[in-house]
């Protein structure tokens, strides 16, 4: 009888609970965070362009709503009932359903020019704040019911293998991104997929609210941490507290830094974001396990060796840019491992799990912030990447009391040979005795990597001396604004004397001859013989004035083209690019050059090209596809329709497609189809042994509206009927970035053949038929 009522009576005893159902909780959260990031960040790209800066604002964007989540699970957890604790967060759940499906609100208007960040900042809060910030809140949420769960049964689970499983989520939705997800599904179908898969994670939280019901009785206490027995104590926690934040903001700041050094120094190429993000995720993982496949003592010691190569590199002339990017990469994986390492080894008992997680991402802030916000307006070079890799060098063994006898014959040995280098360099330049010299630095830093102020004042000493060695000399200027590091430099041309060249980051962007008789002679991708040129000549040839407009404005050279009766107008984005090549001191083709009127228009060329008359223009340049941060939505069937409306019935749109690793002409020419234009298309190369910069290899696409409006260029041999090769058109809707990709690979290679064959052909005329 006492048996069969237990039995039926309701049992006050906690089931039992499977950490899968966390683990896959934990795991589909993180999914779901690094799935919308990049997603979010592509619906913002029509408005703001393709320049890596909007992915880190984007990122710090991330990290602020991040630390919000976390900051929302730490006072959740001040509620004493787990139980209540879970209705609390499915209803913030729900809350956050309310902006979906997900989309770009629009009620703050167009991007404000002056303040691109911070409208940005702005426009993804109001679009993906709330749900972002709740679903950030659940990976620490989980492990603290998770333990909560364990303890009602007896038992002390792990919460930090869950968070292993959280780390794997957000890696591989990092990874399907770029590889599945953009290319197989329109815009449209990811924003509903995701907004789906958020509604299906409410299903499964509420699941795992009924199995925390069923396992954790109502007056479970809630876990509480000890407060220190003494002021030392308090002191020594609060000491711990720092570390936590310092030692997550320097793997957070690196991870933008390495972005923007390599982008803006080494080389520039489509999804090299992915690169250090992963690297990212993957140090966590390992930092983490029971068991870290890479241990902390060996993690030390190549990173020692990768971080001293990296640094003695840093600045100095890149001609393996493969290799360096390499060394660089490796550099901050292997030091963001060590500071991971380090915030593994110190993190506390779950009572106090979601207050480390909310000062860890308190440090990703901290670092993200640093680079996105502060260092491009204290900074012109990207000089916070060797900053904090140097600072990030105090992440490891301090060791006890002062240097002994043969650390201090190290120290001073490495410091005698800093100075020999320069001393070498100055005297006999840079040979062998100043490379050597500065081996035995290398050597001696390497052997300190256990006495970290040693080892720190070493990496200075390194950095200030081979900075002091490296030729810089031809840099007139570098600034720095939302959209990249802009560099002016002055180099002795061959044939054309001195020489000035824009580069924004890797990519040049236009030169000017500073010699009076070559001075208003447009250079490069603008010369006349190019592709842009001959357009511009041919229409001109037809037309006593021309009205221009230009997307991307570089150093200015198409005003050379402005005719007095011509009027040319810019559509720029870049504030920073306007106001160097409206400086007669830095280039002249604008306020010197131009015969005709020319003036510009800041913005995005998409929304500010609107706003112009239809049937305007005669030409019509779209020139920002040359960096390999592309606005792709200035490549759209939506984009083209815009474009054939503004030029006039008999008027061309040139495409400059121009690009070192994006095979570009083949998804035009299907959106000039889709658009209902026609299209021409040229691989042009120089001649061998051409004067410098005299010209350069371009690849252009020429559309009009009908056939009739190409007709001066379809009896040139030079000019080929553009094919879409059986790729899709893109749409606002739907771009595949990895498929130009690889596409680029094989594509270079195949061109330039084609090219030559192309120039060898025999034609009766210059520019004619036979």
């Amino acid at each position: 009888m006492n048996a069969s009522s237990d039995a039926n009576a309701p049992s006050s005893a906690p089931r039992p609970v499977t950490p899968m159902l966390f683990g896959f909780a934990a795991f589909a959260s993180a999914a779901l965070v690094f799935a919308v990031e990049p997603m979010i960040t592509k619906l913002t790209l029509p408005l703001l362009g393709g320049s890596s800066a909007v992915w880190n604002t984007s990122l710090a964007f991330f990290q602020v709503a991040l630390l919000a989540g976390y900051a929302y699970a730490h006072g959740l957890q001040k509620v004493g009932s787990v139980r209540l604790q879970t209705v609390l967060h499915g209803a913030v759940l729900i809350a956050g359903a309310l902006v979906l499906p997900l989309h770009v609100s629009h009620v703050l208007g167009d991007p404000w020019p002056q303040r691109p960040a911070l409208w940005l900042l702005a426009v993804l809060g109001v679009s993906i704040g709330l749900p972002f910030a709740a679903l950030s809140a659940t990976a620490p949420l989980i492990q603290a019911w998770y333990v909560r769960a364990s303890l009602a049964r007896g038992a002390s689970g792990n919460p930090y293998v869950l968070y292993v499983a959280s780390n794997l989520g957000s890696l591989l939705a990092l990874l399907a991104y770029p590889i599945a997800i953009e290319p197989l599904a329109r815009l449209g179908a990811q924003t509903l997929g995701w907004s789906i898969g958020y509604g299906m994670f409410v299903v499964l939280i509420a699941v795992i609210s009924l199995v925390m019901w069923r396992s954790v009785a109502a007056q479970t206490p809630a876990l509480k941490a000890k407060p220190p027995a003494t002021r030392l104590a308090a002191l020594a926690r609060w000491w711990r507290r720092l570390l936590w934040v310092l030692l997550a903001a320097a793997p957070s700041s690196l991870m933008l830094g390495t972005t923007t050094y390599i982008t803006t120094d080494i080389a520039s190429a489509p999804f090299l974001w992915v690169a250090p993000l992963a690297l990212y995720l993957i140090t966590f993982i390992i930092a983490f396990q029971a068991r870290p496949v890479i241990p902390p003592k060996i993690a030390l010691v190549f990173q020692t060796a990768a971080l001293l190569a990296a640094l003695a590199t840093w600045g100095m002339p890149i001609q393996w840019f493969w290799l360096q990017a390499a060394l660089q990469l490796l550099s901050f994986f292997l030091t963001a491992l060590v500071c991971h390492q380090a915030l593994a080894a110190r993190r506390p008992p779950p009572e106090r799990l979601t207050e480390f997680y909310l000062l860890m991402s308190l440090g990703g802030v901290i670092g993200g912030a640093f680079n996105a916000f502060l260092a491009p307006v204290l900074f012109h070079n990207v000089v916070e990447y060797p900053i904090v890799m140097i600072a990030a060098g105090l992440a490891r063994p301090w060791g006890r009391g002062w240097l002994g006898r043969s650390q201090i014959v190290l120290f001073t040995i490495a410091a005698a040979a800093v100075g020999g280098a320069l001393a070498a360099n100055h005297w006999m330049g840079p040979g062998l005795v100043m490379k050597l010299l500065f081996a035995a630095v290398l050597v001696c830093a390497f052997l300190l990597r256990e006495r970290a102020v040693a080892f720190v004042v070493l990496c200075i000493a390194l950095v200030v001396a081979t900075q002091a060695v490296a030729q810089h000399e031809d840099v007139v200027r570098t600034d720095r604004s939302f959209f990249g590091v802009v560099r002016i430099t002055q180099k002795q041309a061959r044939g054309l004397g001195p020489t000035k060249l824009m580069a924004h980051g890797t990519t040049l962007h236009g030169a000017q001859a500073q010699d009076p008789a070559s001075h208003c002679r447009p250079l490069v991708y603008y010369a006349p013989t190019t592709p842009i040129g001959q357009v511009f000549r041919a229409v001109q040839s037809q037309r006593p004035s021309v009205r221009i407009g230009a997307i991307g404005m570089g150093t200015g050279a198409i005003a050379t083209y402005a005719r007095p009766g011509d009027s040319l107008r810019f559509f720029e984005i870049d504030p920073l690019v306007v106001k160097l090549s409206t400086d007669p001191a830095n280039f002249s083709y604008i306020k010197g050059c131009a015969q005709g009127s020319v003036d510009w228009v800041l913005g995005d060329a998409r929304l500010t090209l609107n706003r112009e008359p239809d049937n305007r223009f005669d030409i019509l340049l779209v020139d920002a596809f040359s960096s390999d941060s592309v606005p792709t939505h200035l490549l759209t069937v939506e984009a083209m329709r815009g474009y054939l409306h503004k030029i006039r019935p008999d008027g061309v749109v040139i495409m400059h497609l121009s690009n070192r690793n994006l095979e570009l002409t083949s998804p035009v020419a299907a959106v000039v189809k889709a658009a209902g234009g026609v299209a021409l298309r040229q691989f042009y190369r120089p001649a061998p042994n051409a004067v410098d910069y005299i010209d350069s290899a371009e690849d252009a696409v020429i559309v009009g509206r009908d056939a009739k409006s190409l007709e001066a260029f379809l009896d040139d041999t030079r000019w080929r009927p553009a094919e879409p090769n059986g790729v899709t058109a893109w749409t606002d809707d739907y771009v595949n970035l990895m498929g130009a990709l690889t596409r680029g690979f094989g594509h270079n290679y195949r061109e330039a053949v084609q090219a030559a064959a192309e120039a060898n052909a025999p034609h009766a005329a210059p520019g004619k038929a036979p």
